[in-house]
């Protein structure tokens, strides 16, 4: 199994990562996106229906649902602190799976992880 720094690596490797501001919103729930982000520094925090459900840090990915056949997002991302992004649109992810596979299975066992934490609270 990767490790959060293998997964997040692959995201480093991507050029001019996002910055966001502490409070900025990363994306909002029922939003279409087209790409999945890595945390290289700082923590984000996951809304549904406005409320936090979860505080991701670095080294964990989020918003790849919709790179796998989800339309609009399912929840709110918003930088608790400074935050640094790598990100990945479908080509870059389509990528990193076929020269790392064990990276797909860390994606989907974060996303499963993810979902299951969010069906509980709802």
């Amino acid at each position: 199994m990767l490790s959060p720094v293998v997964t997040v690596g692959i995201f480093q490797k991507q050029p001019d990562p996002k910055v966001f501001s502490a409070g900025q919103v990363i994306f909002e729930e029922g939003q279409p996106g087209d790409e999945m982000y890595g945390i290289l520094e700082g923590e984000v925090d996951i809304l549904v229906n406005g409320k936090i459900v979860e505080t991701i840090e670095t080294g964990e990915v989020f918003g790849a649902g919709i790179l796998i056949g989800i339309k609009n997002r399912t929840y709110t991302a918003i930088a608790k602190m400074d935050t640094k992004l790598g990100f990945l649109d479908q080509e870059g992810f389509l990528f990193a799976v076929q020269e790392t596979p064990m990276f797909a299975i860390q994606v989907m066992k974060s996303y499963s992880e993810r979902l299951s934490r969010l069906q509980r609270m709802v």
